[in-house]
């Protein structure tokens, strides 16, 4: 196996039936991370190895996630979708299938447990690659009883850097129909399922550290924190998943931690993590809303080779000339 803790540098050209392809040319530098389509789906890869697949349909979800996130190496740092029997905890097997944005409560409808719709319209901007990063950008529309709430333009964009492999997410929000409000819950936010041999629960060494040092969900569950971290031994390697929200979103988040695997970045649910009243966002009309994630996908010789404030502040030198400002 390759070390996991080299960065690939190793490369392909896009190339496939529904992405439109680049070609290499020998002045150029190829693109590091490259990306295949398949139906319902995009494959990413830095070089030759796995970095994660974007689902954009599926008959069983009923909203866009991504699968088989990987740390270099490869090290798969997600739960198996779906879920491998007697080896994964099945619980949960349509509302946590990776890596996923969701609302339990959006404008009265429940989006995490798949009970609304979020329909992929469109790429607005195709998978692309160049020397340092790859990107696409989605256009979604969410669906309350075939009515549509708001729609979502959602950039994502992947970068190789020191600590690892770097996703931004970047989310807007917007009707120009009504007004459109969350709701608080929990189950709201961006969240993750980390891989069986990571969880907490598993006992194997894996932990739950936020931007406090606070550990584990005893003590990092409804916390408000810069970001979170769920890392554990993974094969040779210390690997796992950073999810840091940025400081220009709107409210810092709160985190829906669980030793089982499973953590959620939630700026939304005050009440829910007995913080407060009921809190309630209205987006007015024609107004944007924004949400912006960096998550990280590490893998290290050891724990103390993870050095998270530091990736903490390389993601915000990153974004300071593209993230939105707080309304």
């Amino acid at each position: 196996m390759k070390s996991p803790y080299l960065l690939i540098l190793a490369v392909a050209c896009i190339a496939t039936i529904y992405v439109p392809s680049v070609a290499c040319h020998a002045a150029e530098p190829a693109p590091a991370i490259n990306f295949s389509a398949h139906p319902r789906m995009i494959v990413i890869k830095a070089g030759d190895q796995p970095l994660a697949t974007y689902v954009y349909s599926d008959p069983d979800i009923s909203r866009p996630y991504f699968k088989d996130l990987c740390a270099p190496g490869p090290l798969q740092l997600t739960r198996h979708h779906p879920p491998r029997e007697g080896i994964d905890p099945a619980d949960h097997p349509y509302y946590h299938p990776g890596l996923w944005l969701a609302f339990g409560d959006l404008s009265g409808a429940d989006f995490w447990r798949n009970k609304a719709r979020v329909e992929h319209v469109e790429f607005t901007q195709p998978p692309t690659a160049s020397a340092d990063r790859a990107a696409f950008t989605v256009r979604n529309r969410y669906l309350k009883e075939g009515q549509t709430l708001c729609e979502e333009i959602c950039q994502y964009t992947f970068l190789l850097r020191p600590a690892g492999y770097l996703i931004l997410w970047d989310s807007t929000f917007q009707s120009n129909r009504s007004d459109f409000w969350f709701g608080d819950q929990e189950e709201m936010g961006l969240g993750v399922r980390l891989a069986t041999p990571i969880m907490v629960k598993a006992n194997k060494g894996g932990r739950i550290l936020n931007s406090h040092g606070q550990i584990d969900e005893k003590d990092t569950w409804g916390k408000q924190a810069s970001w979170c971290d769920y890392s554990g031994p993974l094969q040779d390697a210390f690997a796992g998943v950073t999810i840091m929200p940025h400081p220009d979103n709107f409210r810092p988040c709160w985190w829906h931690t669980r030793n089982y695997g499973f953590m959620t970045a939630n700026p939304f649910g005050r009440a829910a993590f007995r913080a407060g009243p009921p809190s309630k966002i209205t987006v007015k009309k024609g107004q944007p809303f924004h949400l912006s994630y960096g998550i990280l996908l590490h893998a290290h010789p050891s724990e103390n080779h993870l050095n998270l404030p530091a990736a903490y502040q390389d993601y915000l030198s990153l974004t300071q000339q593209t993230h939105h400002p707080k309304p």
